[in-house]
């Protein structure tokens, strides 16, 4: 049975740099209410970087909510009004240093539709060219430059848990 939850109300809890937090009301079938708690984010970007060595370029950096050091593709949020293309030169560079002369749209996908609506959109990016990275002020990653092959064998032996990255690095085995 597929069905729409219909809003009988909304408040908003928490308004944040990053995201904000509102509780729904919602009506389902037989006229039963339940909360739905949503995470509102602007979207963000991944940006699957290939050199011409056929190497992966990951950054690797302490995730708060997770307590670990995760391998993940460079990524960043949205700001308000800008083109998720323009946002994926900006954050390869910003992360990583890399320039690329090519970047395609590969894909986009909700992160966690069961309680946000962030959606992520993932580019290829290639023909690198290196430079020097800028990353924000609160931002400390390292970059590594990891063989495609042995990077899908990071994610099939759990050494990446990121989705973005897993995403990104499985449709990069057929490309």
């Amino acid at each position: 049975m597929i069905f729409k939850e219909e809003t009988m109300s909304s408040e908003m809890i928490y308004n944040g740099k990053i995201i904000n937090l509102r509780v729904d009301t919602v009506e389902l079938p037989e006229h039963k209410y339940q909360k739905r708690e949503i995470v509102e984010h602007p979207g963000a970007v991944a940006i699957l970087a290939i050199n011409d060595k056929k190497e992966v370029i990951l950054v690797r950096q302490f995730r708060k909510p997770v307590e670990e050091v995760i391998v993940e593709i460079p990524a960043g949020k949205l700001e308000e009004g800008e083109n998720p293309r323009d946002c994926a030169i900006r954050e390869l560079k910003e992360e990583t240093g890399y320039e690329a002369k090519n970047i395609k749209f590969l894909n986009e996908f909700y992160t966690s539709a069961g309680f946000s609506n962030e959606k992520m959109y993932l580019y290829l990016a290639t023909d690198l060219q290196a430079g020097k990275c800028c990353p924000d002020e609160d931002e400390y990653v390292d970059v590594m430059n990891v063989d495609l092959e042995k990077a899908l064998n990071m994610v099939i032996n759990n050494e990446i848990k990121d989705s973005k990255t897993i995403i990104g690095i499985l449709l990069a085995k057929d490309l």
